[in-house]
């Protein structure tokens, strides 16, 4: 039978590069994302293992929905890849919007545990029972980016979810992991360098987002014995960060 994955945040960027990368492999991906047209383009070559759910990551009722048609119509969920997330403007903390700090809970904490809610629920649900997940969390969940209060917090609530998931998904044989990401040269890293040089900063060092798109396939593909808890991927001349 073939695996299933659900790819959230996949009409863009990392997203879309494990979203098309999986396709490849012969994987049968559901494309998450609020860009239906951006989904149909990535789907375009795919055919049908390309399942476009156009959603919002913080509409509770549409991913519930969405995941539970997918699981139904292909059988099961084998893999959820939980990326959806944002990257709001830097700044001073006492100058951060409200309305900033509250998008970034919204779309990078509260989306990821509606949407890791709904892929446990199913996984724990079909037979043969549980899954993976897999959280894109982030560098800042080791180490802050100057002005970044927002995501930075936001990512490291991701590793304790991460860890209460995997906690919590023994008993389903539902794993959980999570992936670390340290600059994959992607349309938001290149706003967020654009804001590190107007404030005078060297642009950050990057990498091919390529290796992302393997390192997630690795995690996902392993046998349901085996669990990568953290994976930290990075850009090489990246400053180290270490989880402390």
């Amino acid at each position: 039978m073939t695996k299933t994955i659900i790819v959230t945040g996949a009409s863009a960027g990392i997203g879309a590069a494990v979203a098309t990368h999986m396709l490849a492999a012969g994987w049968t991906v559901g494309l998450a994302a609020r860009r239906h047209d951006k989904l149909a383009q990535i789907a375009a070559p795919f055919g049908a293992r390309a399942v476009i759910m156009p959603l919002d990551v913080t509409d509770a009722q549409a991913v519930s929905t969405a995941f539970t048609q997918f699981a139904t119509d292909q059988g099961r969920l084998d893999v959820l890849f939980n990326n959806a997330g944002i990257f709001t403007p830097t700044a001073p903390l006492d100058e951060i919007a409200l309305d900033d700090w509250h998008n970034a809970v919204a779309v990078n904490l509260t989306g990821m545990f509606i949407c890791a809610r709904a892929a446990f629920g199913l996984m724990r649900r079909q037979s043969p029972q549980g899954g993976r997940i897999i959280n894109n969390g982030s560098v800042s969940a080791h180490a802050p980016r100057a002005g970044a209060a927002p995501y930075t917090a936001t990512k490291h609530a991701i590793t304790g979810l991460t860890k209460q998931i995997a906690l919590d998904g023994r008993t389903y044989d539902i794993a959980c992991g999570q992936i670390d990401i340290g600059n994959a040269e992607t349309d938001l890293l290149r706003d967020a360098a654009q804001q590190a040089m107007a404030r005078g900063d060297a642009p950050p060092e990057v990498m091919d987002l390529a290796h992302v798109a393997t390192s997630v396939h690795h995690m996902a593909s392993l046998p349901p014995s085996a669990n990568i808890l953290f994976q930290t991927i990075m850009a090489t001349k990246m400053p180290f960060v270490g989880r402390g």
